[in-house]
């Protein structure tokens, strides 16, 4: 984002805020309001919690849809203090982030999305280079939403590895490209926005995925197998707070709000798994997607090759370079 830009976003944000109670924090989500799905209601729950157990001193005001900052703005939009917290989609800034991004270089990996939230609050509190990595950019980390475990949803039935040589799959990031082409497959980068018309076309053949976000994207309309690749939990979203917003806080506010981020990440992984057990039962009575088994073996044997050690061996580089011991969060992501 522009310095203009950025400048532009701050003036009219300050015009919105100026009319906010003085105990009125700012949320701003790419996340549409109405979109009724695990990570929004989840966000609603927090808000409603935050002035429940504030006896209503506080408040969050939140402000959908991309409406202050789209997603590729909102790190810089809450450095600059274009709004107190929001939604950090951790991928899409993998330079600007690589300790947070660990995950996202390690696919496949063998946490669930419990675990995968875990791990994150764990390498916060036992490695300083985590907070650090926020707070050099004047963020503060309140909680973590992992994403569900992913699969791959495919036009077509995959049994096993042979029966993807020379599909087209989606990608993004680092470890998904290499990974692909370790399966003998093509990657074709595509944004999630444009991913439903890309299977619908079988401009792409396939798609890494969960159910949840497969119903929510309704990718499942025009891809009808989803396929149990042991691909583990993707790392998603950081609520984030600007750090001088959080520094400003009293001590019961404070402590309030970082006991509700404790509380959130369980009862996201809640709504989550409920909505997961919706979708699969959706899938399986109403919308007719398969889903079939995958060999495991097969798509943990591709972790030695060559490529995807490669983008391995460049996460645990940047890592170094900050001076992070890095052995501990290795067996964590290794299978």
């Amino acid at each position: 984002m522009t310095r203009t830009t950025t400048s532009a976003l701050t003036l009219a944000f300050a015009l919105i805020a100026g009319t906010a109670h003085a105990d009125t924090l700012t949320y701003i989500t790419y996340k549409p309001q109405g979109a009724n799905d695990a990570h929004s209601r989840s966000l609603q729950w927090f808000v409603d919690k935050f002035a429940e157990r504030t006896g209503g001193k506080h408040t969050i005001e939140v402000f959908w849809g991309g409406s202050v900052a789209a997603v590729g703005e909102t790190p810089e939009a809450l450095a600059n203090g274009v709004g107190d917290m929001g939604d950090i989609v951790t991928p899409y800034f993998p330079d600007q982030f690589p300790l947070n991004n660990a995950i996202g270089f390690f696919i496949p990996q063998p946490m669930d999305s419990r675990e995968v939230g875990q791990a994150m609050v764990d390498w916060h509190a036992e490695y300083p280079e985590f907070v650090e990595e926020l707070s050099s950019q004047n963020l503060h980390a309140v909680s973590f939403r992992p994403l569900e475990n992913y699969g791959l949803l495919c036009k077509d039935p995959v049994e096993n590895m042979a029966d993807l040589e020379g599909k087209r799959v989606r990608s993004y990031g680092f470890a998904y490209p290499a990974l692909i082409e370790a399966m003998g497959a093509t990657p074709v980068s595509i944004t999630t926005s444009d991913t439903y018309e890309a299977l619908e076309r079988s401009i792409v053949d396939c798609a890494p995925i969960g159910p949840v976000l497969a119903r929510g994207f309704k990718y499942d309309e025009v891809a009808k197998y989803y396929i149990e690749m042991p691909f583990g939990a993707s790392f998603g979203h950081i609520l984030t707070m600007n750090l001088d917003s959080y520094k400003a806080l009293d001590d019961d506010t404070r402590a309030v709000l970082d006991q509700l981020g404790e509380d959130y990440m369980v009862e996201y992984a809640s709504m989550l798994e409920a909505e997961e057990t919706r979708v699969l039962e959706l899938w399986q009575e109403e919308l007719g997607v398969s889903v079939l088994p995958f060999p495991d073996e097969e798509l943990t044997a591709l972790i030695d090759h060559q490529g995807v050690q490669a983008v391995r061996a460049e996460w645990e580089d940047k890592a170094e370079a900050t001076g992070l011991e890095i052995e501990g969060i290795l067996a964590k992501l290794r299978f």
